[in-house]
């Protein structure tokens, strides 16, 4: 991924160019970790040979008539080796686990400093059921990819390859049989991981379609109630529960099918045969047919390590694949580093903006040749219908979009050209759906500022706004955790902490998007003049259908179905716009018979 929105200095690069590549380089950042793996593995495949060579030794010293001094020096050498391959075992498994465990906090890292650095437009595509199984379970299978999964494959092969080597020692034409047997679960192994792979991908993406589905329902758990939609998604999620127990079912089919193990117990029959016909023929002592089989009889554990392992692995590269995929996503804006970074003064340009959501040719513009100047200060005043492009405006200051065409300038700057940190760093919003954290509700009004702020600092934040006493309500004042998105608050306590946090981040330029629509009109009084003071110095730009609001603005913009009709101030527009009078010469009227 070439361009992003968030970078953290000094962070580790990663090869990006295969997922093979992608997790080698994972593991390469711990080399010594590693190497020890290594080390202890090849010592207890060593150890378990040693071991047979001992045995097989013991019987020939027992045969020849050996001295209780010669039994018992064969007797350390099994007890010797033994006690070799426990130790090893132990260093073995804390470095691979250790490593297991670092690729894994690893790679979580990196995918959620990708998410991160993802444009507004990427994060709206996805669905986020699946993005989280790709952040949690998806990333936990490639823990169990490092163990025990590549721990037991080169187990497995050094438990083959050692066994061999002790076996030509002992004499080179017992190679035969085990070289062949090397060569069919070469192939069969080759063929089984070719039947594996595409059962592998369909598990982890059914496996994301599931807990989309899951997600998306619990998220709207209202609607479905209010539509009495409960079997419904009852039905749907049985369908996607289904899809992924069949792709299990599938797997179980081809593991069934694992030829190994019976290739295995032929090679054992033919082994015997050959060591029994060498030993006839006086090439080879009794203790070495014992050894010999000893040894081939350490093959069966590694052949039941790949059975299990294979399966594990194909699982992991398609979960690498479904992490990397989303790593590699381009994104469409780009955080420009050496871009403008200084304080804003608040000057707003909008030329012949033209902007729109789809991709394609042909597709429709949210906005159309928007052109008007905001000079540093004012508080500006956008007034349209639903769907009139209200939103959208705003969000292209602080380049939530950029534009399909024409420029939006800060300071005379075109904002592609300031600092993506710099400039969002000074534009607060206040949105009409509030997002809160579930955590206390200092930490939420604190979330605004760039640097760390003291309680006192974040309660005058909410006297600003009004919200001091009725934080002040709760048992735990502002230690209070308020559920996720604040679900434990009102609509206007909601907007109230959002106005708060707003003013702690001290933004330059400050978009309020109807943010009062919840709150009554003596706290809204309360809060406008707390906004005045504050708001001071500061360019506003104000999305609402309140008149009181409308008429007290520096400038309003009159927009309808993306294009700007007129724009000035509202006595202006009361003498020369028809369709704003026809808007609010009612609204006039009813605030008179209020009076």
């Amino acid at each position: 991924m070439t361009r992003r929105e968030f970078t953290v200095a000094d962070a580790y690069v990663y090869d990006h160019r295969s997922s093979l590549r992608w997790l080698q380089s994972h593991i390469q950042r711990y080399p010594l970790l590693f190497t020890i793996f290594l080390l202890t593995t090849l010592g207890m495949a060593s150890s378990q040979s040693l071991s047979a060579v001992a045995v097989g030794n013991a019987f020939d010293t027992v045969l020849s008539g050996g001295n209780a001094a010669a039994l018992t020096v064969a007797a350390l050498y099994v007890v010797a080796a033994y006690l070799g391959y426990g130790l090893f075992d132990i260093v073995n498994s804390f470095a691979i686990r250790l490593l297991a465990q670092r690729v894994e906090r690893n790679t979580r890292d990196e995918l959620y400093l990708s998410l991160l650095s993802k444009s507004q437009t990427f994060h709206g595509r996805q669905r986020v059921g699946d993005l989280m199984a790709r952040a949690t379970n998806d990333v936990q299978q490639l823990g169990q990819f490092i163990s025990p999964a590549l721990g037991m494959t080169i187990e497995s092969i050094l438990t083959l390859i050692i066994p061999l080597v002790t076996i030509a020692t002992l004499d080179v034409n017992l190679l035969v049989v085990p070289l062949l047997f090397l060569v069919g679960v070469t192939l069969a192994l080759r063929q089984f991981n070719a039947n594996l792979r595409p059962i592998a991908d369909q598990l982890r993406a059914t496996f994301g379609q599931m807990n989309a589905g899951l997600a998306e329902t619990i998220s709207g758990i209202e609607v479905v109630k209010g539509f009495a939609q409960e079997p419904a998604e009852e039905n749907q999620f049985s369908h996607n529960a289904r899809a992924y127990r069949n792709a299990f079912v599938r797997e179980g089919e081809v593991t069934a099918k694992y030829l190994p193990l019976l290739l295995y117990g032929l090679a054992i029959g033919l082994a015997f045969g050959h060591a029994l016909f060498l030993f006839q023929r006086g090439e080879i002592t009794v203790g070495q047919v014992i050894t010999y089989m000893a040894l081939l009889g350490t093959l069966r554990t590694p052949l039941r390590f790949l059975l299990r392992t294979s399966s594990l692995i194909q699982q992991s590269m398609a979960s690498a694949h479904r992490i990397l995929e989303m790593i590699l996503t381009e994104t469409e804006l780009d955080e420009n580093s050496t871009g403008l970074a200084q304080p804003m003064v608040g000057d707003i340009v909008f030329e012949q903006v033209g902007f729109g959501y789809g991709e394609g040719e042909g597709e429709a513009l949210a906005l159309n040749d928007i052109s008007f100047h905001a000079q540093p200060g004012q508080t500006v005043a956008i007034v349209g219908q639903t769907g009139a492009g209200k939103s959208t405006l705003t969000k292209l200051l602080n380049r939530t979009f950029d534009t399909s065409s024409g420029r939006v300038l800060i300071d005379g700057v075109d904002v592609r050209d300031w600092s993506l940190d710099s400039l969002r760093a000074q534009i607060g919003t206040i949105e009409q759906d509030i997002f809160l954290f579930s955590r206390s509700i200092a930490e939420n009004i604190a979330f605004g500022a760039r640097e760390a702020v003291s309680q006192a600092q974040i309660e005058a934040a909410a006297r600003e706004a009004q919200a001091h006493d009725f934080i002040m309500g709760f048992p735990n004042g502002y230690e209070t955790v308020i559920g996720e998105r604040g679900v434990m608050l009102s609509g206007g306590q909601r907007q109230r902490l959002a106005i708060a946090r707003a003013f702690l981040s001290d933004p330059r330029i400050l978009v309020l998007d109807d943010s009062t629509s919840a709150i009554d009109s003596n706290t809204e009084d309360q809060i406008q003049r707390a906004m005045r003071r504050i708001l001071q110095g500061r360019t506003t730009l104000l999305i609402t259908h309140r008149l009181s609001q409308i008429r007290s603005a520096d400038l309003i913009l009159l927009m309808k179905n993306g294009r700007l009709l007129t724009h000035g101030t509202h006595d202006d527009l009361m003498t020369h716009s028809l369709v704003y009078r026809q808007i609010f010469i009612p609204e006039e009227r009813k605030l008179e018979i209020g009076d």
